[in-house]
């Protein structure tokens, strides 16, 4: 007896066949000027049953390595054979990033506003819109976001603490550490968990700048979860060394204001005690030391050498585990890099 034949996936007004891609736009509203605004969403129907998940990037419309993530993540050529469905979505906030901004025109944050709703706010009509016609459809789904802009972010997931599965599929990711993180009322993790959809968050690099170590971490670890999770089949990216699971982070600020020059690069490792960084008066005279105040590994820092007294300059990660292994970030870049997956005549 014949399999059952597959039936089409309907978003918006669209049906998509089995074995077939297309792009969708969902109307989200008309500019002042009138030009319509839309949520482009690419369907990836695949010809066997399998899950449905989403990959979105830019809910902050600053947070462009997402965008290059999603764009290179649509060219591999292991999706050919996809089980189930994947909607990727590259850019959820047109309007931030169309203005180089985290936020909406309105200064609210999109990662604020969900669920949402049909006849509120534009945040809350671009939330609701969004979570319905895409991460409601949905098994699971990855959000790839960046770190503020002037500073960066270590490659990390983030998973809620006490949630076993989504730890699974993070440590199954490979990004160099996993941060248990809790969720925030109004963001998209917490209202998608709370309606039965599993999240990761990836966290990678700096606002409005692409970071390859970053991207290529984040193609390599949607493959990887997706192979993981029974969508596609065939040889993946060889399994590195395991992340690092970090117990808790704490931000070291500045002691002063001034000129900051940092020593330490995301990734490394650092004693307690050890020099971090030196804030200078501009005007010449005295230097105040930044040193960590505990041992861990560096997952974010400021890159704006001008700062305030009180501002976060260093984020270190305390591990669960020694770490004796020098620079992470070092490491899975040399891993990634004899990866079949970056290698341009390798079919995957």
């Amino acid at each position: 007896m014949g399999m059952t034949a597959r039936e089409s996936f309907r978003i918006g007004d669209q049906h998509v066949a089995p074995g077939r891609v297309a792009s969708v736009d969902l109307p989200v509203s008309v500019l002042p000027d009138h030009t319509p605004v839309s949520l482009r969403v690419t369907v990836i129907h695949g010809r066997r049953d399998g899950p449905c998940a989403f990959v979105s990037a830019a809910v902050h419309g600053d947070e462009v390595n997402g965008v290059e993530v999603a764009r290179r993540l649509l060219g591999q050529k292991a999706l050919r054979s996809l089980r189930g469905t994947l909607l990727v979505v590259p850019i959820v906030n047109t309007f931030g990033f169309l203005n180089r901004s985290r936020y909406l025109p309105d200064r609210r944050d999109l990662n604020r506003s969900f669920p949402g709703s049909e006849g509120g706010s534009l945040a809350a009509r671009l939330a609701h819109l969004f979570l319905n016609e895409v991460v409601l459809r949905c098994d699971f789904g990855i959000d790839l976001h960046s770190a503020a802009t002037n500073r960066t972010n270590l490659p990390q997931v983030r998973v809620s603490p006490d949630d076993t599965r989504l730890m699974e599929l993070a440590r199954v990711f490979g990004a160099p550490v996993i941060m248990p993180s809790t969720e925030r009322a109004g963001s998209l993790r917490a209202e998608a968990r709370e309606r039965g959809v599993e999240t990761l968050l990836y966290e990678a690099g700096e606002g409005l700048r692409v970071d390859e170590h970053s991207v290529r971490i984040g193609v390599a670890g949607i493959l990887k979860v997706l192979r993981h999770r029974g969508m596609l089949s065939g040889r993946g990216p060889v399994p590195g060394r395991p992340p690092l699971l970090a117990r808790r982070s704490l931000w070291v600020r500045a002691p002063g204001g001034g000129l900051l020059s940092s020593y330490r690069e995301d990734g490394q490792r650092v004693a307690e005690g050890d020099l971090l960084a030196r804030v200078a008066n501009p005007f010449g005279g005295e230097e105040v030391e930044v040193r960590a105040p505990v041992e861990g590994i560096v997952i974010g820092r400021a890159v704006m050498p001008v700062v305030n007294e009180g501002d976060a300059v260093f984020h270190l990660a305390e591990i669960e585990r020694p770490v004796n292994e020098g620079v992470v970030l070092e490491e899975i870049t040399k891993h990634l890099s004899r990866d079949p997956l970056f290698d341009e005549d390798e079919i995957i």
